[in-house]
């Protein structure tokens, strides 16, 4: 089942405060970005946010789950959507504790050869 795009406006309305906060739609869900940074995953109307040591501190004892089949085990905070600090919190201290995105590498550009000359035409 594919997220609901007014959830994902919810979502990103509960984190307003964490700032920087962006979803961006992946294949029928959504991604859930800070300054860039890829911090969560909203699929099938459930929030998910990527497991670290620091964002295990905020929540105590998380309950965990996949976003979707086959993927690892993200935290599964949709419980906490109506606690809008809190999950802010979470937020913050999952984005602090992921690496900086990669960047991306420059595009190479390949040089044109100049188009033939065509022969003058034979008077």
């Amino acid at each position: 089942m594919a997220t609901d795009a007014s959830y994902a406006a919810y979502v990103c309305d509960q984190l307003h405060a964490a700032g920087g906060i962006s979803a961006r739609k992946m294949f029928g869900e959504y991604g859930l970005y800070r300054h860039g940074k890829i911090v969560a995953l909203i699929a099938d109307n459930q929030l998910f946010v990527k497991p670290t040591p620091a964002g295990e501190a905020v929540l105590g004892t998380p309950t965990f789950g996949p976003p979707y089949p086959g993927a690892k085990l993200f935290f599964n905070v949709s419980d906490l959507l109506d606690d809008p600090e809190w999950l802010v919190r979470l937020i913050l201290a999952t984005d602090e504790a992921l690496p900086a995105p990669k960047k991306k590498a420059a595009k190479k550009t390949v040089a044109q050869k100049p188009a033939p000359k065509k022969p003058a035409p034979k008077k």
